[in-house]
């Protein structure tokens, strides 16, 4: 066992499995792009000459962490998560390749100096979620279980944001909707970890601790998670309809307000033993911080407050995505569900990223050089992240089971 990734000897990684189960060669492709989409956007900052593809690169930079590292996560946890409520067997083989193959040529389409004209890459880019939802239908139909259709449903809402970013950069209307689909996928993005957390973190907490010897109980608001939820739809609601106003900033407030209310009932600091489950808390916190922030925007016109969607997105979007994919790889390959030190490395340099590309130009006498760090640090995260998890994602599980 090496001591500093906390992979195992060559024994651990016995073939090739990456197409073995719907996470791997999402989580896999999203530790990729989401480093990738940054490197080439700090390169731009720094004054490198990069060619531009089918999009300008600040639009790319933009569309890759959403609708690139973002996507994969969701379609790498749409496909892990239905056969776990469906009872149906993992999706693999010719199916998962198929996506997997359209995701990566999507990303190849709508690099920097691609000369793929946006035409043909806008309409490639959209086909991979909504061939991912065709794939796990039949099972949530099985299932009569109407519930189920929900977390697909907030995906498929994340993807019609993507249609009005791609659409408008093709001219398939003469609309400027770029900015409102950019706006709407970071928004149902929130809105899906707040679904999707709210029933992981309390739940893993509750039973670790009971594990441990260190029984905790439930501590529910009656109609506190209803509203909590409400608020979150409410903030998507509000930005499409009333984007920078300050009935757009109440909405946030009240919801920061909910969220907050419900994390604290969670038992959050009786894990600090354990990285594996205070980063899920970690990361929840980020958004009800990220809601408050955009309300002091909005509502007091802070200038300090000015970054919080970083928060939102560099955050609550990006590290609630890091713990979850850890834990997920960790679990569905057969190994105890503890973090590696360069996994925890990795937990802080994003949760650092997240403040200092949200503060460090109050501190900084130069705002680009707190932005360039934060990159680095974002950077330096995921490179953890696929230093020990990679050959994971890619060997076999450890226990010799199939998936």
């Amino acid at each position: 066992m090496n001591a500093i990734t906390g992979v195992g000897a060559a024994g651990e990684r016995r073939g090739f499995a990456l197409f073995a189960h719907g996470f791997r060669p999402f989580f896999l492709m999203a530790g990729l792009v989401a480093p990738a989409s940054v490197a080439a956007w700090l390169l731009v900052v720094a004054g490198v000459a990069v060619p531009e593809g089918p999009l300008p690169m600040l639009r790319w930079h933009a569309h890759e962490l959403l609708g690139g590292f973002v996507a994969a996560a969701m379609i790498g946890f749409v496909m892990t998560a239905v056969p776990n409520w469906t009872g149906r067997r993992g999706y693999s083989g010719p199916p998962l390749i198929l996506i997997a193959t359209l995701f990566l040529a999507a990303r190849l389409a709508l690099l920097p100096g691609s000369p793929v004209p946006i035409g043909l890459a806008a309409p490639l880019a959209l086909l991979p979620i909504p061939a991912t939802v065709l794939l796990v239908l039949p099972a949530l139909v099985q299932s009569k279980a109407p519930k189920l259709f929900l977390p697909p449903a907030i995906i498929l809402a994340f993807w019609s944001g993507q249609v009005l970013m791609l659409g408008e950069a093709a001219s398939w209307w003469e609309a400027d909707t770029w900015a409102t689909g950019q706006m709407l996928m970071a928004n149902v993005a929130l809105l899906l970890v707040g679904l999707i957390g709210g029933r992981i973190v309390p739940a893993f907490t509750l039973n670790a601790l009971r594990r441990e010897g260190m029984p905790r109980e439930a501590r529910p608001i009656r109609g506190l998670d209803q509203a909590a939820m409400l608020s979150l739809a409410a903030v998507v609601a509000s930005d499409l309809a009333a984007p920078g106003s300050t009935t757009a900033g109440a909405v946030a407030a009240v919801a920061a307000a909910l969220v907050l209310l419900r994390l604290s009932l969670w038992h959050g600091l009786a894990t600090w033993r354990w990285p594996i489950l205070w980063v899920l808390h970690l990361a929840y916190a980020f958004v009800p911080a990220a809601l408050a922030l955009k309300a002091a925007a909005l509502l007091l016109d802070a200038g300090w407050a000015s970054a919080w969607l970083h928060l939102q997105t560099i955050g609550a979007l990006g590290l609630m995505i890091l713990a979850v994919m850890t834990r997920a790889t960790l679990g569905h390959t057969g190994r105890d569900l503890v973090a590696a030190p360069a996994t925890v490395g990795a937990y802080l340099c994003i949760a650092s990223a997240a403040l200092l590309r949200c503060f460090g130009g109050l501190v900084a006498d130069d705002r680009m050089v707190a932005t360039a760090a934060a990159g680095a640090l974002w950077i330096l995260g995921f490179a953890l992240f696929l230093a020990v998890h990679a050959p994971m994602l890619i060997g076999s599980r450890a226990d010799g089971k199939p998936g």
